[in-house]
């Protein structure tokens, strides 16, 4: 049985799909940040604060290569997995990926104030996400099939990811 693969920004909403889709599929979620956080005992930004960004990507690669071999699950990925081809490799192996996509205004409205962003920290919150949107934006059209989010409940955009998915 294949894999679900969530990718896209922070924001786009990848946990809460994740939540849903496992109760639609019956099938467990894995989030990659989550797995790493464990790992490290400390949070995303504890990592990138203490460690750096390349220290966390590399970590990144070892655990989706570790979780992608297992079957018949959801994974959450980071917003950044996709910035390494050995990551969208290892995920699309043995799994069928969606990217979710939403516009910078929904992804501000969705993490707020959220200060564990490591990537986001700065004065300019809307300027940041559209910068990194648009680097970003090559990656993610390349890792799957992209699925917007904007104006659309968690549930509606894991229906679709399930259609797709048995279709």
């Amino acid at each position: 049985m294949r894999n679900i693969v969530l990718t896209g920004f922070m924001g786009t909403g990848k946990t809460a799909v994740g939540r849903e889709l496992s109760r639609i599929l019956g099938m467990p979620v894995i989030d990659i940040d989550h797995e790493i956080e464990k790992a490290e005992g400390t949070s995303i930004s504890g990592i990138f604060a203490d460690k750096g960004e390349e220290y966390f990507r590399d970590l990144e690669s070892l655990v989706i290569k570790r979780v992608s071999a297992s079957e018949g699950i959801i994974i959450s990925t980071g917003g950044g997995a996709v910035l390494r081809e050995e990551n969208v490799s290892a995920l699309g192996r043995n799994g069928m990926i969606f990217c979710l996509a939403a516009g910078p205004e929904e992804i501000i409205r969705r993490i707020g104030g959220n200060d564990e962003r490591p990537l986001l920290r700065g004065d300019d919150r809307m300027e940041r996400i559209t910068s990194l949107l648009d680097q970003r934006k090559p990656f993610y059209d390349r890792a799957g099939i992209v699925i917007n989010t904007d104006k659309r409940t968690p549930l509606e955009v894991a229906g679709e990811i399930a259609e797709i998915y048995n279709g």
